[in-house]
């Protein structure tokens, strides 16, 4: 069967969003199709500058609507790399072939509520979504992750760190529970004779303000202060890239840097962990604590650690 034109479902997040990339360019690459993208509008940026996507759909509030737009464009297959709900009342809709992957939710839900990991340790999401693929026969080309920088960012990206040699720490994440905590940024600073350029949103700029108070000839502090795509650009050209379970850590990986990931309350056998693809080195470097009966205690994250000692990531030893 050929297929012309396909549709793309992945809502959220930035780091959701960035594993899906891989899936865009080989389907472009290898049966030159016509590729449509439904996002939510919030996360459209993250593939704006996408080569491979000819056109991006934003979810509307109303789901009839979204349905309605997307039934005149007339796929040939949809891809459903959202699997939820919503997603699946689309692809019923649209009425043409769909392919899912597996989610291995029962898996993630005994490690999570049982504390029985059963998850494969080499299975990324992203080799996940390649297997639903095999059907209309698409591989993995090995390239790994794409992100697409505009020019005008990266160029802002290196006029604000012009002339210093600088590590990233990134201090955002959506949830508490997967940020990195004050005690170990002051430690992962201090070890370094690097700068220590600090990213997030405004939600974390409290504590980049200390940090930056505390060591004001090493720390660049930027949280709150650029968007997404400038961001990205500090991250290309810097020396190394020090994360919690974050869309920046994905982006890195993208981009092909060092990244050193401290993992809070989420685990790696997940399959979110950085992925470079095959051809390409593997850069990263897990740290978490081991044999801590509590963890993971959701495949999410949580505003506050729920036994009240966070010591998922406060026993984390940093080398």
């Amino acid at each position: 069967m050929v297929f012309n034109k396909i549709l793309i479902i992945r809502f959220s997040s930035i780091g959701d969003v960035v594993l899906t990339t891989p899936i865009v360019r080989c389907i472009k690459k290898q049966l030159n199709a016509e590729i449509h993208f439904l996002i939510k509008q919030g996360y459209a940026h993250v593939i704006h500058e996408n080569p491979y996507i000819d056109q991006i759909h934003h979810l509307k509030e109303d789901l009839n609507e979204t349905i309605s737009v997307l039934k005149n464009e007339a796929f040939d297959l949809v891809i459903d790399l959202q699997k939820n709900f919503r997603s699946f009342r689309i692809c019923t809709a649209l009425g043409c072939k769909t392919i899912r992957f597996d989610k291995m939710n029962v898996r993630k839900w005994m490690a999570v509520n049982l504390k029985i990991n059963r998850l494969p340790t080499d299975k990324h999401l992203v080799d996940r979504y390649f297997d639903a693929l095999k059907e209309i026969s698409i591989h993995d080309d090995g390239q790994g992750l794409d992100y697409f920088i505009m020019p005008e960012d990266e160029y802002d990206a290196q006029g604000l760190v012009s002339g210093i040699n600088y590590q990233v720490l990134i201090l955002g994440a959506t949830y508490f529970t997967k940020r990195i905590p004050r005690e170990k940024c002051e430690e992962i600073i201090a070890i370094t004779d690097k700068h220590t350029v600090l990213l997030g949103g405004a939600d974390v700029s409290g504590l980049a303000n200390e940090l930056a108070m505390l060591f004001p000839q090493k720390v660049v502090n930027f949280c709150g202060k650029i968007g997404l795509g400038v961001s990205a650009g500090m991250v290309k050209h810097a020396k190394n890239i020090i994360t919690g379970d974050t869309g920046l850590m994905h982006i890195a990986a993208a981009l092909q840097k060092e990244v050193t990931v401290l993992w809070g309350n989420t685990i790696p056998e997940f399959g979110m962990y950085p992925y470079y693809g095959f051809k390409n080195h593997d850069k990263h470097l897990d740290l978490q604590v081991q044999n801590l009966t509590c963890r993971p205690c959701s495949k999410l994250g949580f505003e506050r650690c729920p036994k009240g000692h966070f010591r998922c990531m406060l026993d984390i030893a940093i080398i």
